[in-house]
């Protein structure tokens, strides 16, 4: 059964906070209990098995908020989510060389930080030009973070960090592809953005907060429409993206492998992101940072690390959690701490048998830095039911 941490309200907590885990270190409840001391805060703060320390909010938590956003708690990696879809494919169907098979998919797809295509993949007359024009035009500033039509050309890429492009296999031996991404540099920009307009809002109205990072918008505010037109065109982009770079990576596994189809209708979800939603009667906003919607019958994907397994899950529209769940395993260490502990030999030991890099350039993604996905997922057995279990073959690293 799940075994919840409560921190109940206090003078200077106004709302509870419920965490599906005992998982948690000091700091990472002293940062969900800051964000629960927030007037307008709604019910309570969730805070999903994999949760760990953010900036400002914390890293797969469920913030539900009356008249008001946080910018920094939806972050800089807007929509950031991931895209799957289980093809007509099997084990027996995939070639003995899969390393050539990364390589072929690493080259229609750019991966790290920065890149992009030689070409746009997104028309400059298209509706998402438009939306994103009048964003620009509204909000000059935002124009100047913004070098213009990069963002067309990076639709359809990966990014770095801890985005990645897998392929998989079920308990069936069902081939899988699933990816991970958001809206890049064009929605970093308008997080960076708008999170700084939050702040000089508390600023100029002498408002003290127990973290600068939780400043918000209020509901009224010269750019709380500014903000909702900007973070949903940013949370479509990086739907779009996701969509690119599946159609892009379908294209060229249809050279290397048989004849397919797609038999699993590909599953695309947001797990940084705002949306209107009812909950305990009242239409409030929800903020999922790390955290995938799990309303009854939802279809959701959590990955596991580059060496684990992950999980195609669906909802079981638990309320306590806001239709929540995890968005992943949740780090266990940081970047720093990875790099520090772990050798490439670890590297090696801990992805055998995933064909993947194995160099120092991705210890900070190890399998050791996250929690252990078994345990999370037992965790929240009350807000999912497992689908699938996937074991990766092949992972590309931004």
């Amino acid at each position: 059964m799940p075994v919840l941490t409560v921190y109940p309200p206090t003078e200077q907590q106004l709302h509870p906070v419920k965490v599906w885990t005992t998982d948690i270190d000091v700091q990472t409840g002293e940062q969900l209990k800051r964000t629960a001391s927030l007037p307008f805060i709604y019910h309570h703060v969730a805070g999903m098995p994999d949760v760990h320390l953010g900036k400002g909010a914390t890293i797969g938590s469920v913030i539900s908020t009356v008249k008001a956003i946080i910018p920094a708690a939806v972050g800089v990696d807007i929509g950031c989510g991931i895209n799957a879809a289980r093809l007509s494919l099997t084990a027996s169907d995939l070639p003995d060389n899969l390393k050539e098979l990364r390589y072929a998919i690493e080259s229609v797809i750019p991966v790290g930080p920065g890149h992009e295509h030689q070409t746009a993949k997104i028309r400059g007359d298209s509706e998402l030009a438009k939306g994103l024009d009048k964003i620009v035009q509204e909000n000059p500033e935002l124009r100047k973070m913004i070098k213009p039509g990069r963002w067309a050309y990076q639709a359809g890429t990966l990014g770095g960090g801890n985005h990645f492009f897998e392929l998989c296999l079920d308990e069936s031996d069902n081939l899988w592809v699933m990816l991970h991404s958001g809206s890049r540099g064009i929605g970093n920009a308008i997080g960076r953005y708008f999170i700084a307009q939050a702040k000089r809002d508390m600023e100029r109205h002498h408002i003290h907060l127990p973290d600068a990072d939780l400043a918000y918008i209020q509901e009224g505010a010269r750019y709380y429409h500014g903000y909702i037109e900007a973070v949903s065109w940013a949370q479509e982009y990086a739907r779009i993206n996701r969509e690119l770079m599946m159609k892009a990576a379908l294209r060229i596994l249809a050279r290397y492998l048989p004849d397919f189809s797609v038999t699993q209708e590909a599953i695309n979800c947001h797990h940084n992101y705002i949306e209107r939603e009812v909950h305990f009667g009242r239409e409030v906003w929800v903020t999922r940072k790390g955290a995938i919607r799990a309303a009854m019958g939802d279809l959701g994907v959590i990955p596991g690390s580059m060496g684990t397994c992950s999980y195609v899950v669906r909802g079981k529209g638990n309320p306590e959690s806001f239709f929540s769940c995890s968005h992943g395993a949740g780090r266990r260490l940081s970047r720093t701490q990875a790099k520090k502990q772990y050798t490439v030999q670890d590297l090696r030991e801990q992805t055998a048998g995933v064909e993947c890099r194995k160099d120092k350039g991705v210890i900070d993604e190890i399998p050791q830095a996250y929690k252990d996905i078994d345990t999370v997922m037992k965790n929240q057995s009350d807000l999912v039911e497992v689908v699938h279990a996937l074991r990766q073959i092949v992972n590309i690293k931004g």
